[in-house]
């Protein structure tokens, strides 16, 4: 689906071309890749293997394969080639990542996410959560820093 139609859909009128370039001069004050990016994709079993990658120590490797492929390169994280290369890409087996997309091996573990964000109401990523406060959207270093530093007092 583009992310005109997903907006068209919500009864939003936005000029995407408007909101890339905005986005894209965030990400580059952020230190950021960016590609122009128009569709958005159900990222459901990426975050499954996500969780699986992290539980064998590769969830940093394999969230900067995803970053790089879905918000760079316009790859389609729903397509299971296309995880299990990221996987492999991380340091991890594509076939043992075939089995945990096939299986649903981490589903459960990505429903107890889901609702820990609700609860939390997380609308947006990435929210970084210390205590009761919340630092919401893409922000410098520094503003994680100084929350990070609020909460070790």
């Amino acid at each position: 689906m583009t992310l005109a139609e997903l907006f068209r859909q919500k009864g939003q009128d936005v000029d995407i071309y408007q909101v890339m370039t905005r986005l894209k001069k965030t990400a580059a004050d952020l230190g950021l890749p960016m590609g122009d990016r128009y569709h958005i994709y159900n990222t459901r079993l990426a975050q499954e293997v996500g969780l699986w990658a992290q539980s064998l120590g590769k969830g940093h490797a394999f969230h900067n394969a995803a970053f790089q492929a879905g918000f760079v390169d316009d790859q389609n994280l729903s397509q299971k080639t296309v995880l299990m290369d990221l996987a492999e890409t991380a340091g991890l087996d594509s076939a043992a990542a075939e089995t945990v997309i096939d299986d649903r091996l981490f589903s459960d573990a990505v429903d107890a996410d889901w609702q820990l964000a609700k609860h939390q109401e997380i609308l947006v990523v990435p929210t970084l959560v210390m205590g009761t406060e919340k630092l919401v959207g893409a922000r410098p270093y520094g503003a994680m820093v100084n929350l990070v530093a609020r909460h070790m007092e």
